[in-house]
């Protein structure tokens, strides 16, 4: 799944650079190639990121090619996303949502 110029990709061996060590928090999508779900959040966060440039940092983990980062944070079912702020969970969604749940969600944590 392409990531557009306001979302990364982030993987196992970067995480912690780039989610829990981030100056901003973090909004990561566990998603799957195969996940119908995960394709429909996918547009939304693409849709959204612009308006939360500089304050919130979007990225994706593809749970099947990064098998150890999910386990560590309980991640059962995808899509998830999880809100870092400080390098902890602030907040967490699973399933997939409309554009208005996903900007109250990452509304009420910023």
């Amino acid at each position: 799944m392409a990531t557009n110029e306001h979302i990364a990709s982030t993987s196992d061996a970067d995480f912690q650079r780039e989610v829990l060590e981030s100056d901003i928090p973090v909004l990561v999508d566990f998603w799957a190639e195969w996940c119908g779900p995960c394709k429909t959040i996918s547009p939304l966060l693409e849709e959204i990121a612009p308006e939360y440039e500089g304050r919130l940092k979007i990225v994706k983990l593809d749970v099947d090619a990064n098998p150890d980062t999910p386990p560590r944070f309980g991640i059962r079912g995808i899509p998830t996303l999880l809100l870092f702020k400080n390098g902890n969970v602030e907040n967490t969604s699973v399933g997939a949502v409309t554009r208005s749940q996903l900007t109250a969600f990452i509304d009420q944590t910023l």
